[in-house]
C-alpha cells in the first residue's frame, strides 16, 4: 500500500512537472561546413615541429624554451587542470554517496519532557553515530548533462593548450623573422655606408684634379651620416625583436645578449603546396574548441531544463542513538531506515526559468562564437594565400628591378670615376639601388611571414596526413549544421 501510494505521488509529480519548463526558442544554425572547407577526407593533426624547416638551431632552441616557460601557455595549462577537476567533480554526482556522522550533545532535559527518569530534569549526554547512504537516480539526466558539459569543457581546455602552443610557436617564428629583417636592413645600411665612403674618396680625388667643386664633395659628405642613421635604426629594430623573443621564451634582459644573428633558410622553409586539402581548417584547435563549447552549452541547457523535474533519490541510514554514553553502542540503541526521496520545485520566484533562459543565451553565444571563429579562419587562409601569390609575383619583378638598379649604379660610378658624369647621377643611382635592396628584403621576409600565418590559419601544417596530435585525438565529431545534440525529456 505504501509503495503504491508513493508511485501515485511520483506519477502525479512528474505530470505536474512536465508543464513547468518553458517552450524552447528557435536555435541559431551552425554555419554550413561544406561551404567553408570543413568537410572531406579526414586529415591528421598539425605537424608538431614545423619551425625546424627554417634550419636554424637558434630558432629551434627559442621555440622549445617558449613552449616550456611562456606564462601564457602556463595559464592555459592551469585552466586545463581546473577543467579536468571540474569534470571529475561532475562525474562524482552520478555515484552513490556515503557519509559517517557522529554527534555528542550535553543537554538539560525539561522536567515535564517525555523522558524516563532519572534523565528528566537533569543534565545528560545525548549521542548519535551512524552511516548514511544516498544515490541520486538522475531520472531526467541532469547529472549526466553536467558530466557531458564538464567533459566537453575539459576537452576544449586541452585544445586551447594546442592552440596556445601553435600561436606561441608562430609568434616566436614571426619575431625571429623580424629580427632577420632588421639584421638584413642593417647589413644594407652598412653596405651603403661603405659605398658612400668610396664615393667620397673618388670625389676628393676629382676635386684635387680640378674635375669637381667643393659642392660635390659636400653633397657626398652629407650622404654618409644618413647611412649611419639607417644602420642605427635597423640595429634598434633588431634589439626590439630580441626583447620580444626574450619575453616570449619567458626570460628577461639576461637573454638579450644571447640572441645572435639569425641564419634562416628562407627559401626552403614552409614550402606551400600547389593545392591545399579543403578540410585543413577542420583541425584548427580553436575551431575544434569552439565546437566543444557548443556541446558544453547545449548540455548546460538540457541540465537547466531537467531542473524543472523532480529529483528522485534513494536514501538509507544505519546507526546508534541514545541518552547517555553507557548504552550508545548497545544493540537496543541501533536504528535503521531507508527508502525513496523525491523533491519537486513548486515555487522559486522564477529562478529556474531565468537559469534556462540564460543557458539558451549561452548556447546561442557559443554557436555565434563558433561561426565567427570559422569565418575568421577562412578569411585568414584566403588573405594569406592572396598575399603569398602577390608577393611571389612581386619578388620576380623586384629581382629584375634590383639587378637593373645595381647595374645602373655600377655604370654611374664608373662614369663618375672617369669624369663622364656628375655626382648627381651617382646619387640618383645609389638612391634607387638602396631602395631596391630594402624592398627586396621586405618582400622576402613578408613571404616567409605570410607562409607562417598561412600555416597557423590551417592548423599548423600543409601536409594532409602528418602524425596525429593532441588536438586530433580530442577532436569532436563534426555534425552538419542542423545536427545539434538533443535528448528527449518529458
Amino acid at each position: 500500500m505504501i509503495l503504491r501510494g508513493f508511485t501515485a505521488l511520483l506519477l502525479s509529480a512528474v505530470l505536474a512537472a512536465c508543464v513547468l519548463p518553458p517552450k524552447e526558442s528557435a536555435r541559431p544554425s551552425i554555419i554550413a561546413d561544406d561551404s567553408l572547407g570543413l568537410t572531406g577526407v579526414p586529415v591528421g593533426g598539425a605537424d608538431a615541429r614545423w619551425w625546424e624547416s627554417f634550419h636554424d638551431p637558434q630558432l629551434d632552441r627559442l621555440v622549445d624554451q617558449a613552449l616550456e616557460r611562456n606564462p601564457t601557455l602556463a595559464q592555459a595549462q592551469a585552466r586545463l587542470r581546473d577543467a579536468a577537476a571540474q569534470a571529475d567533480a561532475a562525474h562524482a554526482g552520478l555515484l552513490p554517496k556515503a557519509t559517517v556522522d557522529a554527534s555528542l550533545l550535553r543537554q538539560h532535559a525539561p522536567q515535564n519532557y517525555i523522558i524516563p527518569p532519572p534523565l528528566a530534569g537533569e543534565p545528560s549526554w545525548m549521542g548519535q553515530a551512524g552511516v548514511s547512504l544516498s544515490w541520486d537516480l538522475d531520472f531526467w539526466g541532469r547529472q549526466a548533462d553536467a558530466v557531458e558539459r564538464a567533459t566537453a569543457l575539459a576537452r576544449a581546455a586541452n585544445l586551447d593548450i594546442d592552440d596556445a602552443r601553435l600561436v606561441l610557436a608562430g609568434a616566436v617564428a614571426q619575431a625571429y623573422v623580424e629580427l632577420y629583417r632588421a639584421d638584413a636592413l642593417a647589413d644594407i645600411a652598412g653596405r651603403s655606408e661603405s659605398q658612400r665612403q668610396h664615393i667620397i674618396d673618388i670625389t676628393r680625388r676629382r676635386l684635387a684634379a680640378g674635375l669637381d667643386t667643393r659642392l660635390e664633395l659636400r653633397l657626398a659628405d652629407s650622404q654618409l651620416p644618413q647611412a649611419r642613421v639607417d644602420r642605427e635604426q635597423a640595429r634598434a629594430a633588431a634589439e626590439v625583436a630580441a626583447h620580444q623573443l626574450a619575453t616570449l621564451v619567458g626570460r628577461g634582459a639576461d637573454a638579450y645578449a644571447s640572441i645572435v644573428k639569425p641564419t634562416l633558410d628562407l627559401d626552403a622553409a614552409l614550402p606551400v603546396p600547389t593545392e591545399l586539402p579543403i578540410n585543413l581548417l577542420a583541425r584548427r584547435p580553436d575551431v575544434l574548441s569552439a565546437r566543444l563549447q557548443i556541446q558544453a552549452a547545449d548540455a548546460q541547457r538540457l541540465a537547466a531544463k531537467a531542473a524543472f523535474y523532480p529529483d528522485v533519490s534513494l536514501r538509507a541510514i544505519a546507526g546508534f542513538g541514545a541518552f547517555g554514553l553507557d548504552n550508545l553502542f548497545s544493540w537496543s540503541a541501533r536504528g535503521l531506515g531507508g527508502g525513496p526521496f523525491i523533491s519537486l520545485p513548486l515555487f522559486d520566484g522564477g529562478r529556474l526559468r531565468a537559469n534556462y533562459r540564460g543557458s539558451e543565451a549561452a548556447l546561442d553565444g557559443a554557436v555565434a562564437s563558433y561561426n565567427a571563429t570559422v569565418l575568421g579562419a577562412v578569411q585568414q587562409t584566403a588573405d594569406q594565400l592572396t598575399r603569398i601569390d602577390a608577393l611571389a609575383r612581386q619578388r620576380v619583378d623586384q629581382q629584375q628591378t634590383l639587378a637593373a638598379s645595381e647595374d645602373a649604379y655600377r655604370l654611374a660610378e664608373d662614369r663618375y670615376r672617369a669624369g663622364l658624369a656628375n655626382y648627381l647621377s651617382v646619387l640618383g643611382a645609389e638612391t634607387q639601388v638602396l631602395a631596391a635592396r630594402r624592398t627586396m628584403v621586405d618582400i622576402t621576409t613578408n613571404q616567409v611571414l605570410a607562409r607562417v600565418m598561412l600555416l597557423l590559419a590551417v592548423g599548423g601544417s600543409f601536409d594532409p596526413s602528418p602524425p596525429a596530435s593532441t588536438a586530433q585525438r580530442d577532436a569532436p565529431r563534426t555534425p552538419a549544421s542542423h545536427d545539434m545534440p538533443q535528448r528527449s525529456t518529458p
